[in-house]
């Protein structure tokens, strides 16, 4: 159990301790939910998701890096004998109940876990495997809103259910990925794209090229991040995304305006020698952000290939310094790091010069803006020893908890082998 821990968790004996606790907590509430439960009981775990490289590229069909991590969704589910999901999660009240005799679309659970759970299931009967109802518990310290992807992961593990439960963990996790996008678009009505659920399903380093978006090539990088002695951050730093739609749409939108006035659809077929060749003229067409946000693009999607050569030759220096180049166009060229319609309001921007500060001061590191932008995350990439000084510096600026320390995950989503009798005995001690 230590080593599957570590391999989960990373090798800190107090974190290690810490998720043997609760696994325990975890069976134990599933018992207390499901008192009756006969069947024999099995554990599922689903990482959350950090994207790495190709800020705002997949929407345009190109290239990104993303990397499962160690925080992440984990279950205690065991069959049952008629067709009713039942479904609990720590921190909702109530129970998500769905009878899988019924796998029709229903508008009036668009956005909840029912439709996700309906839409995952019917996916899989869409597909030829088995399916039947289950108990479940499930606890998250995926983040909400933290750009980690928690309902992708919830998702993922769903799939992972019933893959194990009825289909001898035969589903393919790239597949479990997209049965989740679909249930997700289909039956959640969320239009989303395939990077979240992929990552969290495949875990550790995980590149995907988006050229043809019905069909993305998926290929993992095996790399330890953890042998390096750094830590993956995420901090907080305030400020809601309720009015941030037009901000988010207005990105793909411009880079497929110069796209289209160059007679192309979508960045990916453009050279930076087209775009700097013809710039007179998108000026006329578009607008100055419009090309910046194009040669961004452009950028981004080959220093994704960067990234993921660094990765793969071990050679971390490199990958370091692609990540600042990846912040760097992203605050410079994509400007996303605040809205055009609230500019007084500079979280990320404030957390990125602080944080270059920092590591300016200690010579190591890396950091950039976190997902979509305007409000919300950035990553930061600190040795180890250093991060205790980095939080008790950011933390009284954007309040207790907003520095989130995290580690590369190299296993996304998993059936885990763990012998309850010996998770009690450790829970007695």
């Amino acid at each position: 159990m230590d080593r599957l821990f570590a391999e989960l968790y990373g090798r800190d004996d107090k974190t290690i301790e810490r998720q043997k606790n609760r696994y325990l907590g975890v069976l134990e509430r599933y018992y207390e939910l499901f008192p009756d439960c006969k069947e024999e009981v099995q554990f599922f775990s689903t990482s959350g998701r950090t994207e790495v490289g190709g800020n705002h590229t997949d929407h345009n069909h190109g290239r990104v890096l993303a990397a499962g991590v160690t925080m992440d969704t984990v279950a205690v589910a065991a069959r049952r004998d008629d067709s009713l999901i039942t479904l609990y999660s720590h921190g909702y009240d109530g129970v998500f109940e769905v009878d899988i005799r019924d796998l029709e679309v229903k508008e009036d659970e668009r956005e909840t876990t029912h439709a996700l759970i309906r839409g995952i299931t019917a996916r899989f009967k869409e597909l030829g495997f088995e399916i039947g109802g289950f108990n479940a518990y499930i606890t998250s310290d995926v983040l909400r809103g933290s750009g980690l992807s928690s309902s992708a992961s919830i998702e993922v593990l769903l799939g992972t259910i019933l893959s194990h439960l009825y289909n001898d963990g035969q589903v393919d996790v790239k597949l479990l990925a997209m049965i989740g996008q679909y249930a997700e678009n289909v039956y959640f009505g969320k239009p989303c794209g395939l990077m979240d659920q992929m990552a969290c399903a495949v875990g550790g380093f995980v590149t995907m090229d988006f050229e043809d978006p019905n069909d993305p090539k998926v290929r993992k990088i095996e790399f330890d991040f953890d042998s390096k002695g750094y830590n993956l951050l995420v901090v907080d730093t305030g400020g809601s995304h309720a009015d941030l739609t037009d901000d988010y749409a207005s990105i793909p939108a411009e880079m497929k305006a110069v796209a289209e006035a160059l007679g192309a659809k979508v960045c990916r077929e453009l050279t930076m020698k087209q775009v700097v060749d013809k710039i007179p003229l998108l000026r006329e067409k578009v607008n100055d952000r419009a090309v910046l946000r194009a040669m961004h693009f452009i950028n981004e999607d080959h220093r994704v290939t960067r990234q993921v050569a660094a990765l793969e030759e071990d050679n971390f220096e490199e990958f370091l310094s692609l990540i600042w180049e990846s912040g760097n166009s992203s605050w410079k060229w994509l400007q996303n790091c605040y809205s055009s319609h609230s500019p007084l309001e500079q979280g990320l921007t404030l957390a990125l010069a602080l944080t270059e500060d920092f590591i300016g001061t200690i010579g190591k590191g890396a950091c950039r803006v976190h997902g979509g932008g305007f409000a919300g995350t950035i990553q930061v990439f600190l040795p180890k020893e250093k991060v205790k000084d980095y939080i008790e510096e950011i933390e009284p600026i954007f309040g207790q908890g907003a520095v989130t320390v995290l580690g590369i995950r190299p296993v996304g989503t998993a059936k885990l082998n763990i012998n309850i009798e010996e998770l009690r005995r450790i829970g007695k001690k």
